[in-house]
C-alpha cells in the first residue's frame, strides 16, 4: 500500500469517531462469544471485525461514495459557481460582458462578440472595446466603485448608438468584485429622434407651398369665382394635382423613414430580379406612351437572384424609370440593363439609361440629398417630391447594395443599382 493510500485510510478513521468503538466492542464480543458460549459465535464476532475493516477499506479507496463525510473544498465550489455564471451570461440574448477586478475578460455572451469580434476571455478588455469612454467607465467604476452609464456611436459600416451600465457585482472565485457591462442598442430611438426632425424641418417646408394653393383657390371659389363654371374646373382640377403632390410627398417622407429605421435588418428572402425589372417596366408603360418614350429591356442570359424585399425593390426600379421618362424623356427612348455579377456571389445591376439633357457634374455628388433638386420648378411640375433618389440610396443600402450614377451634358444619363447576389447551392 502506498504512503498516500495509508494516509487516506487514516484519514477516514479519524473522520469517523464511530468507527473505532463498533470496531472494538466487535472484537471484544468475538473473543467473549469463542470462550463462553460456542464456536459459531466466536465466527460471527470475527466476521463482524472484518465488515468494519471492510468499511474503512471501501471507504478510504471510494471517499465520493461518502460525501456526507468529506464535504468538496470551497475552492472547488467557487470554480463551479464560476463555470456556471459564464453559461449564464454566454447564453443571454443581450450583449454583456464580465470582466475581474484587473479588467480582464471572463465571460461575454453573443452579442458583445458580435459587437466587439476581439474579445476573448483571459486578456484585457482594452484590447476588444477600442471605445475611449467605455474605457474610461471602467477606470472611474474600478477606482470609484460607482456604478456609471457611458453612451457612445459607431459610424461604419452604419450608424448606431449604444448606451452601457458599468456596475460592480460579487465575485465567487475570489475577495474582490467583478465588473459587469451591460448594453443597450439605441439606435432605433435615435432613428426616431432623427426621423420627426427631419420630418418637420422638410416636411414643413414642402408642404407649405401646396398648402398655400389651396387655401388660395378656396378663398377665390368662395368669393370671386363662386358662380364663374369655367374657373372653379379649372381651380378645382389644381387643387386636386396640389393635393395628390401632398400625399405623395407624405408617402415618401413615410416609406423613408420606416427604411432608414430597419437598415441595419438587410432582407433574407431570395427575389428573381428579373421579373421584378419586366413588372415596373409593364406598370409604367402608360407614363412612356404619354411621353412618347420607348423603353427598351435587355435581361440578362442567365436568371439572377438577390435577397431582397419584393416591394422595396419594385420602388428602387419604379423610381429610376419613372425618372428616366419624366427628365430624360427628350431623348425618345429609354434603355433598361441587367448585367450578370462578374462571379458567384458578386453583385448583378441594372441600369436605367436615358438620352435626354444629361445632368452638370456638380450635380451628380447630390442626387441623392433629400429635397434636392436640380430645377425646383421642373421637378415640381413633374409631381416630383425630392426624394425618389434618396429612397433608392436607403434601400439599396438595407439590401447592402449600392447607387452609382454616370451622366455627360448633352449625352443623357445612367443610374445603375448594385445588388449582391445569392449563390445557387
Amino acid at each position: 500500500m502506498s504512503s498516500s493510500e495509508s494516509d487516506r485510510e487514516r484519514n477516514v478513521w479519524r473522520q469517523t469517531p464511530l468507527l473505532v468503538p463498533i470496531v472494538a466492542i466487535a472484537i471484544l464480543l468475538g473473543f467473549m462469544l469463542a470462550g463462553v458460549l460456542a464456536p459459531v459465535y466466536g465466527l460471527l464476532g470475527s466476521a463482524a471485525v472484518i465488515a468494519a475493516a471492510l468499511f474503512a477499506r471501501v471507504q478510504a479507496r471510494a471517499p465520493a461514495v461518502f460525501a456526507t463525510v468529506a464535504p468538496a473544498p470551497a475552492a472547488d465550489i467557487d470554480a463551479a459557481v464560476t463555470t456556471d455564471l459564464a453559461a449564464v451570461i454566454g447564453a443571454a440574448p443581450i450583449p454583456l460582458i464580465l470582466l475581474n477586478a484587473d479588467g480582464i475578460v471572463l465571460a461575454f455572451s453573443g452579442g458583445a462578440r458580435a459587437l466587439a469580434p476581439a474579445l476573448r476571455r483571459g486578456q484585457p478588455a482594452v484590447m476588444a472595446l477600442r471605445i475611449p469612454a467605455v474605457i474610461e467607465g471602467i477606470r472611474a467604476v474600478r477606482v470609484g466603485g460607482t456604478a456609471r452609464r457611458v453612451e457612445f456611436s459607431e459610424r461604419v459600416p452604419f450608424d448606431r448608438w449604444y448606451e452601457v451600465f458599468i456596475n460592480q457585482v460579487p465575485s465567487p472565485a475570489h475577495s474582490g468584485p467583478d465588473l459587469l457591462l451591460t448594453f443597450n442598442d439605441l439606435t432605433p430611438l435615435r432613428r426616431a429622434e432623427e426621423m420627426r426632425a427631419d420630418f418637420v424641418a422638410n416636411a414643413s417646408h414642402e408642404l407649405r407651398t401646396p398648402l398655400a394653393s389651396l387655401s388660395g383657390f378656396i378663398d377665390t371659389l368662395q368669393g370671386p369665382a363662386r358662380e364663374d363654371t369655367v374657373a372653379r374646373e379649372r381651380f378645382l382640377r389644381i387643387m386636386r394635382e396640389q393635393a395628390r403632390r401632398m400625399a405623395r410627398l407624405i408617402d415618401d417622407l413615410l416609406s423613408l423613414s420606416r427604411i432608414e429605421l430597419n437598415a441595419h435588418i438587410p432582407p433574407n428572402t431570395p427575389m428573381p430580379l428579373a421579373p421584378i425589372v419586366r413588372h415596373v417596366i409593364d406598370s409604367l408603360q402608360m407614363l412612356a406612351r404619354e411621353r412618347n418614350v420607348a423603353v427598351e429591356f435587355s435581361d440578362a442570359p442567365n436568371p439572377i437572384t438577390v435577397r431582397g424585399d419584393r416591394d422595396e425593390l419594385v420602388r428602387v426600379f419604379e423610381n429610376l424609370i419613372e425618372n428616366a421618362l419624366k427628365y430624360g424623356g427628350a431623348g425618345g427612348r429609354a434603355v433598361v440593363t441587367i448585367k450578370e455579377p462578374a462571379k458567384p456571389g458578386g453583385e448583378a445591376s441594372v441600369a436605367v439609361r436615358d438620352f435626354g439633357p444629361g445632368i452638370a457634374p456638380e450635380h451628380l455628388p447630390r442626387l441623392t440629398e433629400r429635397f434636392y433638386r436640380i430645377d425646383v420648378g421642373h421637378s415640381r411640375a413633374e409631381g416630383g417630391t425630392g426624394l425618389g433618389l434618396a429612397l433608392v440610396k436607403h434601400i439599396l443600402n438595407r439590401h447592402r447594395g449600392r447607387l452609382t450614377i454616370e451622366s455627360t451634358p448633352g449625352a443623357g444619363a445612367t443610374f445603375t443599382a448594385h445588388l449582391p447576389t445569392v449563390v445557387e447551392a
